[in-house]
């Protein structure tokens, strides 16, 4: 089947523009997303996965100059971090801003991860504001690896399903995380 990548970003965007939650292949596992602005809508990402809003979730962007956009002051460390890494990294900045309040950890903090994938670097590009994106399962069961792993209760608890990648049967990683702390401290949080 081919599909019309222009075409699902489009539905996509359009899916979150109204607050809604679209489940999406992004550079590591498939993730469920939506507006990282919207409380609203991160509410319904929450309550998806029964998640408590006290565990914060990641965002993507499609360049790094959209991270000053998202966070106060990032370490200049984290420009080289972004540069030189080779596999998905997601890195936690403090001082978060401009997201919706529910998404910041209480520590005001937040996961950034810029995407070089296909499509979620399209969609990210295409929406102009970074996208939740956090494992398509319920909080505390096993991540689904590709499409084919996940419940199908998250497929129908979210708006829309993107039709890309959906018979891509390999196995990705979650992403590095590291978090940044104050004068380019670096803590490894997931190799």
């Amino acid at each position: 089947m081919i599909v019309n990548l222009k075409e699902e970003v489009k539905k996509a965007c359009q899916v979150m523009n109204e607050g809604g939650v679209i489940l999406y292949p992004t550079d590591t596992v498939w993730g469920i997303g939506c507006d990282a602005t919207n409380e609203a809508a991160v509410r319904k990402v929450y309550e998806i996965k029964k998640r408590a809003d006290s565990k914060a979730l990641l965002v993507l962007v499609d360049t790094a100059v959209k991270v000053d956009f998202y966070v106060q002051d990032a370490p200049s460390i984290a420009w080289d971090l972004i540069e030189m890494a080779d596999k998905p990294l997601t890195i936690i900045y403090s001082g978060a801003r401009n997201l919706a309040a529910n998404l910041i950890a209480e520590d005001g903090s937040v996961g950034i991860r810029v995407t070089n994938e296909e499509f979620s670097h399209r969609l990210c590009q295409q929406f102009r504001k970074a996208i939740v994106s956090t494992s398509a399962n319920v909080s505390g069961e096993p991540g689904a690896a590709n499409f084919s792993e996940i419940s199908e209760e998250i497929k129908s608890a979210v708006d829309y399903v993107v039709n890309c990648r959906q018979e891509d049967d390999s196995r990705p990683k979650p992403s590095s995380i590291i978090k940044l702390g104050q004068g380019g401290v670096i803590k490894i949080i997931r190799e």
